[in-house]
């Protein structure tokens, strides 16, 4: 696939047409677990945003890529060991069925952490701004 995609639509009408149904799900997945994310295209794949990266997916020959980042994978280390991980990527075997629940509860996670991350950063703030 190329990079110059605008939008996630565009992303998924250019893959595989075997792919689309299972793209479209995830999208579907992801949205549902995250419903205030931002949407867009980075890297030249769909990803999700709120508070800073949530999770990115993107089609391939073999498999379709779900990235959580690096904080996604660790808690889930059990539950993924039938697929191929690195630091923040998961390969999802074209041809199989997805673990719709297992993806619900790893974008549901990077959420928590995001906003957890987010809280952190207020309090910073807060105790590094003067009184007056």
């Amino acid at each position: 696939m190329n990079l110059s995609f605008k939008t996630v639509d565009e992303y998924i009408a250019a893959a595989d047409s075997s792919l689309r149904p299972t793209l479209q799900k995830l999208r579907d997945t992801i949205r549902k677990s995250a419903p205030n994310a931002e949407e867009t295209i980075s890297y030249g794949m769909p990803a999700y945003k709120l508070g800073g990266q949530l999770v990115f997916f993107a089609a391939y020959k073999g498999h379709i890529g779900f990235y959580p980042t690096s904080h996604g994978i660790p808690p889930f280390k059990k539950e993924l060991a039938r697929y191929k991980t690195s630091k923040g990527a998961i390969q999802f075997p074209i041809g199989e069925a997805l673990p719709w629940a297992l993806i619900t509860q790893i974008v549901k996670l990077r959420v928590k952490q995001n906003k957890e991350k987010l809280a952190m950063k207020a309090v910073v703030k807060k105790k590094a701004t003067p009184k007056r």
